[in-house]
This record gives C-alpha cells, sequence and structure tokens, in this order.
C-alpha cells in the first residue's frame, strides 16, 4: 500500500491528474473523472495507478515472452521522452511521424527500412567514394529523411506484439492499425479521449512532459524486469540443457550397448539352417502359419507340436 501512496504521490507532483477543459471532455471518461476545478476535469488518481499497474504487468508479460512492444508519440513533447525510454529497453519507437500503413503493410516498410540500410553501408564501406559530390549528398539526405521516420523500427524484423501510445487521439491511425491486425494496445488517455478504444487505458494528463516522463519511464521500468527475468530464464535453461544432453547422450549410448548385446545373443543363438529351438524359427512359423513356417520339412525335430 505503502508504494501506491508513494507512487499517487508521484503521479501528484507530476500533474498527471489535470485534464482538459470540462466542455472538451468525452462522456466516456467519467469513470475516471474525481472533481471539476475551475472548468478542468481533475482524473482521479486511484484509477490512474489501477491502470498503470494493470498496463506494466502486462508489458512485463509481453516482455518476457520475447516479444516486442513498439512506443508511439509523435507529439513535440512525448518525442524525445519516448525515444529515449525505448531505447534503454531496445523497443521500436516512432516518434517523428507515423507513415501510413506501418504496421498493415509491414512488408513494404521493411523494403524502406533495408534500402535505407544499404546507403548506410555504401556511405560507411566508402562505395560512395566513386561518385560525384551531388551524388553523395543526395545520398546522404535520402538516409537522414529515412532515419529520422524509420530509424526506431530498423531492427524490428516483424509487427509488433503490442503498441503504447501516449495520446491515443492523436496517433489515431496507429490505433486502427492496430485494432485491424489484432495487436494489444496500451495508451495514456486524456479526458477528450475514449478509453473503450485500447484494450488497456491509463487515465493521465497526455500534454504535459512531467506526466508523459512518469507514465513512460514507468511502463519502461517493468519492461526493463521483463527482460531481466527472461534472461535469468535463459542462463537457468542453459545450464538445464547442458545436463539435459550430458543424459540424454549416456541414455543413448545406455541403449545403443543394450541393443548390440540384444542383437549379438540373437546372433549366436541362431544356426545357418534356422533349425535349432534359439534360432528363431517357432516365431517364423507362427506368424507364417502351417507346418511351411520357418522353411522346415514337416516330419523334422523342430515340426509342429
Amino acid at each position: 500500500m505503502e508504494n501506491n501512496t508513494s507512487l499517487q504521490q508521484q503521479l501528484l507532483e507530476a500533474g498527471v491528474h489535470f485534464g482538459h477543459l470540462k466542455k472538451k471532455w468525452n462522456p466516456k471518461m467519467l469513470p475516471y473523472i474525481f472533481a471539476e476545478k475551475k472548468g478542468i476535469h481533475i482524473i482521479d488518481l486511484n484509477k490512474t495507478v489501477e491502470g498503470l499497474q494493470e498496463a506494466a504487468a502486462a508489458m512485463k508479460s509481453i516482455a518476457k515472452s520475447g516479444k516486442k512492444i513498439m512506443f508511439v508519440a509523435t507529439k513535440k513533447q512525448a518525442k524525445e521522452i519516448v525515444t529515449e525510454a525505448a531505447k534503454r529497453v531496445n523497443m521500436p519507437y516512432v516518434t517523428e511521424r507515423w507513415l501510413g500503413g506501418m504496421l498493415t503493410n509491414f512488408n513494404t516498410v521493411r523494403k524502406s527500412v533495408k534500402k535505407m540500410q544499404n546507403i548506410e553501408k555504401m556511405l560507411g564501406e566508402g562505395v560512395a567514394e566513386s561518385l560525384t559530390k551531388k551524388e553523395r549528398l543526395t545520398l546522404t539526405r535520402d538516409k537522414d529523411k529515412m532515419e529520422k521516420v524509420l530509424g526506431g523500427i530498423a531492427q524490428l524484423g516483424r509487427a509488433p506484439a503490442a503498441l503504447f501510445l501516449v495520446d491515443i487521439g492523436h496517433e489515431h491511425i496507429a490505433l486502427a492499425e492496430a485494432k485491424r491486425l489484432g495487436i494489444t494496445t496500451f495508451g495514456m488517455v486524456d479526458t477528450n479521449s475514449d478509453p473503450n478504444k485500447v484494450d488497456f487505458s491509463i487515465p493521465a494528463n497526455d500534454d504535459a512532459t512531467k506526466s508523459v516522463a512518469i507514465i513512460t519511464n514507468y511502463i519502461a521500468a517493468a519492461i526493463a524486469e521483463g527482460l531481466a527475468e527472461r534472461q535469468a530464464n535463459k542462463d537457468e535453461d542453459g545450464v538445464d540443457d547442458v545436463d539435459n544432453d550430458a543424459e540424454k547422450r549416456a541414455a543413448r549410448l545406455q541403449a545403443e550397448a543394450e541393443g548390440e548385446a540384444a542383437r549379438g545373443g540373437r546372433g549366436a543363438g541362431r544356426s545357418p539352417g534356422a533349425g535349432g529351438p534359439g534360432g528363431g524359427g517357432p516365431k517364423r512359423r507362427s506368424t507364417g502359419g502351417g507346418p511351411a513356417g520357418g522353411g522346415r520339412r514337416p516330419g523334422g525335430p523342430g515340426g509342429p507340436r
């Protein structure tokens, strides 16, 4: 309980509780509004703590499973904060401009990323030395433009498992694409937005830098925890794998040795004519049915009993 109180205190100091003007509100935010003061809605911080902790637990779980969470914040006051937080936990981010189809047309976006990486390679390896000054300049400009928009998703091989949006109204295109693909959505929801549009809503002031920072950093810390647990499990599994491999190898060798012994025993008891009691004749006779089984004469010593 003490942690919740101190978290609530921090949220209060960061101004997370300040909503929009009453006339700009979305009625669906009613359960998250504590009061109205001087025409401004005040967000209930108890609800913020609940939403934040629920979202953080879910994101920790996603990170632990090895999946990616994309941070999206193209608002001027949130760009820098979100970029730093996403980089800290090695997650993809979009903070410049959301390209239409960044999720729904992911393969095409990947081609643009590859093109950007190829230009980087050319410039890095000195291939561009043979080009004219103007061509080199054009390449550098193209790379910088692409880097600005696509730099945050350069290492993303496939669509992310979840999206974290700082302002769900501002990032409505990203939200619509995520919904279409069934991607889990988390969002900071101010009093002018519809909280039902995201799977996990965090009622909070999405305009103040301090408010965005405290929420984003809390979530980044939860993701970092999930990644650390994943790594710890991997290390443990590595030790187990070594032990399991040794056990499996020993069991395999033992099985092979027993197989060899069994084969040797059977071979020793079998005579070329397959007529002795240990030669496996009776088995073949029983499956073959009748006196002809095992190729013996009916009147022989090993005939039908």
